[in-house]
């Protein structure tokens, strides 16, 4: 699957976004940098086991090894003090992150419930693009009967492109479904 993403940016994206935005070098092109699949998990300050089922959803999902990360301040008003796990991130790159990427876009986003789209407004101005998932059972590799209980995560595609329009144009050349 990622071998077939990789040869359609090589043959079909890079060559439409050259022809588009005119540029005169190839490495001018914008690509896919990386993926960043975060998942915070604030209730892990009462139960350790969450951070762990956390973790394993997130390794069944990606194929890659979770990292945790860790409160830099300790916060009253949240009951969390420096140094506990708060969430949990993977960083995908490579043939991981195209085949992520493949399966996001075909198989996960059109099991959203009442999906229309995905919101063509969330770039940040760099050319990056951030989306929420409200669940983690939208994922086929993810077990309805294995899950203690449903959570949500963040998406983070962080492209080479230096604006929004080429990000998104990227995006929409990989098979984005961006609402109309």
């Amino acid at each position: 699957m990622a071998a077939r993403l990789k040869e359609m940016y090589k043959s079909e994206v890079a060559p439409a976004l050259q022809k588009k935005f005119g540029y005169k070098s190839v490495m001018q092109i914008p690509k896919l940098d990386k993926i960043i699949i975060n998942v915070g998990c604030g209730e892990a300050k009462d139960n350790s086991k969450v951070v762990n089922a956390i973790m394993n959803d997130l390794s069944i999902i990606t194929g890659q090894k979770p990292v945790e990360c860790k409160a830099k301040k300790s916060v009253a008003n949240f009951k969390i003090r420096e140094g506990m796990t708060i969430g949990v991130k993977v960083t995908l790159r490579g043939d991981r992150m195209y085949e992520f990427l493949d399966r996001f876009f075909n198989l996960a986003l059109p099991r959203v419930r009442d999906f229309r789209g995905i919101n063509p407004n969330s770039f940040d101005g760099r050319g990056n693009y951030s989306m929420g998932v409200k669940e983690q059972l939208i994922f086929p590799e993810i077990e309805y009967d294995k899950i203690d209980a449903v959570r949500g995560m963040d998406i983070c595609f962080v492209t080479t492109a230096e604006t929004d329009e080429e990000a998104r144009e990227l995006l929409t050349l990989m098979g984005a479904p961006f609402e109309r």
